[in-house]
């Protein structure tokens, strides 16, 4: 007679001849042993992740005097309060060859909306051949230099994005609460957290004057540690991922110190980060450039692992008999095609955002090695090629990771072999004839098969 397919290993029905109900029913955590050897190894770590973010903890971004340069502008928030049809020749504007229109020009009327001149008003001329249009009632953007003669104090530098993108942001949360419930309200937690870190305690300590590649770790380190385990809870299973994702980094962090050394990448290659360089001398870009490949690859690394841990422990529920090796070789079959997806994800990601050089490039004719070979574009092949490496290798350990661990002892086996034991769990005692419905060939195989 078979037993219920609910009762757990221990249970009496191990001991009738068909003795295959273990194979239902979520896979048991792993053992107590197994689990301090887990927390030697990672509660160090996360102790050490503490002591990094107390010690290098840099208590906001240190004071310079402004530039009045690209993002360094001491900025207003504004309102366009009038728009009046004007022409051209009358305001003393140049006009564009490539204008259509031969001299139909906007007079935008901006009133300052913050600061101590609030209320106070300017205008701005706004030629045919522009590319930012303004409408009444608009939110704007003010550039604000101080030492300038009253008049010139205030110009438009860009437009006022807050509701669009806050009404956007909305709408994301609303749809992972409502699809992912609990782990989605997690997940958004743990979203702002890791928004906090690098913005409270990653840039700030950059630019104290801290390695950037030792902030970057320790910052890189506490986000995953803090994403990880609010998300998916604190068990063996998440602690495979974090370990996958550790030696992953690990992986990134060589193959881009050494590739970004050999191919001569100095991190300057912007106007941003050459205004960060004149700000403060002392930071070291080539390791911000360094720091930016490991913090990049974090987040698609984090998926990475936690799908190949998932997918073994699922697979183990599945077909509780397998053993290490089988997990690996069908936790591979998907991690195979996890791999394909997501390189091809990150390349084109990498490619989206550098789709604007790619065009000017294009227009100068260049040839493909010539365009590959110059700085900019370099920065971005090495950032996509060693954050590739690590995603693919992530995959073969985590999944051998995963495998080892929930192939390894399990909780209460002790007790299920003594359930399997002569008169145990309704077994016969030794000498007794085995019944007609329990050949002694069966028992003989479910005991070897346990």
């Amino acid at each position: 007679m078979i037993g219920p397919v609910e009762q757990p290993p221990s249970s009496h029905s191990h001991g009738h001849p068909v003795g295959h109900t273990h194979a239902h029913g979520p896979v048991p955590p792993v053992s107590k042993h197994l689990r301090k050897v887990i927390a030697a190894i990672l509660v160090p770590f996360a102790a050490a992740v503490v002591v990094g973010l107390v010690v290098l903890w840099p208590g906001g971004a240190p004071a310079h005097a402004r530039t009045g340069v690209g993002f360094d502008q001491q900025t207003r928030q504004g309102k366009v309060v009038a728009l009046v049809d004007v022409s051209c020749k009358s305001v003393n504007a140049g006009q564009s060859s490539s204008s259509s229109t031969s001299d139909a020009c906007q007079k935008a009327t901006i009133e300052v909306a913050s600061g101590p001149d609030k209320g106070t008003t300017f205008t701005e001329v706004v030629q045919p051949d522009q590319t930012r249009r303004y409408s009444k009632g608009q939110g704007v953007v003010l550039a604000y230099a101080p030492n300038a003669p009253a008049g010139l104090r205030y110009s438009v530098t860009d437009v006022d994005r807050g509701f669009p993108l806050a009404l956007l942001a909305g709408i994301f949360a609303v749809a992972v609460i409502v699809v992912g419930r609990l782990r989605g309200v997690m997940a958004l937690v743990a979203l702002i957290v890791s928004f906090g870190i690098l913005t409270l305690f990653i840039l700030p300590a950059i630019l104290h004057g801290d390695n950037p590649l030792l902030v970057a770790v320790i910052g890189g380190s506490a986000i995953m540690l803090i994403a990880l385990y609010s998300c998916h809870g604190v068990n063996a299973r998440t602690s495979v991922a974090v370990l996958g994702t550790l030696c992953s980094l690990l992986l990134i962090g060589i193959l881009g110190s050494v590739f970004i050394d050999w191919a001569h990448l100095t991190g300057n290659t912007s106007d941003e980060t050459g205004v960060i360089h004149s700000l403060y001398p002392d930071i070291e870009i080539k390791g911000v450039l360094l720091a930016g490949v490991i913090i990049g690859s974090l987040g698609v690394l984090d998926d990475v692992t936690v799908t190949q841990t998932s997918a073994v422990w699922e697979l183990k529920d599945a077909d509780p008999g397998a053993n290490w090796r089988k997990l690996y070789g069908a936790g591979m079959r998907i991690g195979r095609d996890h791999i394909a997806s997501v390189v091809n994800t990150l390349v084109m990601a990498y490619a989206g955002a550098a789709l604007p050089l790619l065009l000017l490039f294009s227009i100068a004719r260049s040839g493909v090695l010539r365009v590959a070979g110059s700085e900019l574009v370099a920065e971005e092949i090495v950032r996509t090629l060693v954050g590739s490496i690590g995603l693919v290798a992530s995959v073969p350990l985590t999944t051998a990771l995963a495998a080892l661990v929930v192939s390894a002892d399990r909780p209460g086996g002790t007790e299920a072999a003594k359930n399997t034991g002569p008169g145990a769990g309704g077994a016969p005692a030794p000498g007794a004839a085995p019944g007609p419905t329990s050949p002694a060939p069966t028992r003989t195989s479910h005991r070897r098969r346990r």
